[in-house]
């Protein structure tokens, strides 16, 4: 419930600390919560979030996939970081991802991918057309600062465009995920000035004065929440001028080392994605956080023998490993790429917007490039719905559907989003049961 004050300073949605943007302060509400305010008594509606999220190689489907339909499911053991969330998520799986089967250039990989994120296929270099992501931003981002966000975790450089790549405007256009904290931080609070990185200086330093003055004018909850926002700000500062020197340096696809800082980077470009969303500098993002066909190791899961890619075949490829040892390794990886999930969600889950939270006006859809990882499987595909998209999606269930991923992009797209798209490849029908009504 939003707290109702019915005497206050009225502050615009779109208010600014020396163009640092505010986060959504019960100031800028009606007095219900229920859409922002606006000049002469109007009202603007709480914008709704896209985020799309990306884990590659696969899955093996008997850790990941719930056994039972419906409401009374079970969480599987890659999914029981979702715990705390179950009634915020509906898990699909069935879904067919038919554009990886047409005939064309490339891998597994290559065609699933192509697929995944366009539903066209391969060109031999890239992604047939443009991505759901960017189809979606086309129509509903262009009022944001940024009409979308790429963000990414995974520092290899292995593979070509169409592995390191979530996000394409167009036919071979591919738009890279940023996956240098301190590069993210500058593009959203501005560039750095000198001695920001030896922690000598902040870029709150330029607002304190103003943000006393607005402090001033405002309701006791608005003030904890600016002070909360600003003391977010700068412990992200802290985390990444604390990073290791040289944690940005990306080394060659034939480096055999470890990936460095990966769970510490992965939580703070979350970290980064919510304040973007918070702040409402754009309404979609792409989060790349392994990429498809993925070579990294894992230390700090203790597995090291081999590589991402290597656990998802059938013989392991870790020395003395077999089939039964991969898939319990994989079962872990994949279980902490859910975690990372799990992380952004309860970021956006934490955040007060309106009458509910950041997490209630936001969609996130969690896909992989294949189903069963070891047979590079490509009908089947599971997939994650998180947030709520203002009470337009069923929740706290999961459904075995029939149809095509671009059924379920056009549907959450147009369903959910109000993106007016019309259509999408592979696309024929409306899938009834992710959402609230059809």
């Amino acid at each position: 419930m939003a707290q109702l004050i019915t005497r206050r300073h009225r502050l615009s949605r779109r208010a600014l600390l020396r163009g640092l943007a505010l986060p959504p302060l019960v100031s800028m509400f009606n007095d219900h919560g229920t859409a922002y305010a606006a000049p002469a008594g109007r009202t603007a509606p709480i914008e709704t979030r896209f985020v799309y999220w990306f884990n590659g190689n696969g899955v093996p489907e008997r850790y990941w996939i719930p056994t039972e339909t419906g409401p009374s499911f079970s969480l599987s053991p890659c999914l029981r970081p979702l715990a705390p969330f179950r009634q915020q998520i509906h898990v699909l799986s069935g879904l067919d991802n038919s554009a990886a089967t047409l005939p064309g250039p490339g891998n597994g990989h290559h065609n699933s991918m192509s697929a995944l994120v366009s539903c066209t296929t391969f060109t031999g270099r890239g992604a047939g057309g443009i991505s759901i992501d960017q189809a979606i931003a086309a129509n509903i981002g262009g009022e944001s600062r940024f009409r979308s966000l790429q963000l990414g975790v995974s520092q290899e450089s292995f593979g070509e465009s169409i592995q390191r790549n979530l996000s394409w405007s167009g036919y071979d256009r591919a738009l890279p995920p940023e996956m240098i904290p301190s590069r993210l931080f500058d593009r959203l609070f501005g560039a750095r000035q000198e001695g920001w990185l030896k922690r000598k200086r902040s870029i709150l330093d330029a607002v304190r004065s103003d943000a006393r003055e607005l402090k001033g004018k405002l309701p006791a909850v608005d003030v904890r929440r600016l002070d909360e926002h600003l003391d977010s700000v700068r412990d992200l500062e802290r985390a990444i001028a604390g990073l290791p020197p040289g944690y940005h340096k990306v080394d060659p696809p034939s480096f055999d080392g470890d990936m460095k800082d990966w769970p510490r980077i992965a939580k703070l470009q979350s970290d980064l994605l919510a304040q973007a969303l918070i702040t409402r500098q754009t309404r979609v993002a792409s989060y790349m956080l392994t990429k498809c066909q993925g070579l990294a190791r894992f230390p700090w899961l203790g597995y090291t023998a081999a590589r991402h890619h290597d656990y998802t075949h059938q013989d392991g490829k870790a020395p003395g490993a077999d089939g039964l040892d991969g898939q319990r390794i994989l079962r872990d990886i994949c279980r902490w790429h859910v975690e990372e999930f799990a992380y952004l969600l309860n970021r956006l889950k934490s955040t007060p917007e309106g009458d509910g939270t950041l997490l209630d006006n936001t969609l996130l859809l969690f896909v992989h490039e294949h189903a069963e990882a070891n047979s590079h499987k490509n009908n089947g595909l599971a997939a994650i719905l998180a947030g709520n998209a203002k009470g337009r999606i069923a929740l706290g269930t999961h459904s075995k559907v029939t149809g095509t991923v671009g059924d379920l992009y056009l549907t959450l797209a147009d369903g959910a989003l109000d993106a007016g798209l019309g259509k999408f490849p592979t696309a024929s029908r409306r899938m009834s049961e992710v959402l609230v009504s059809a």
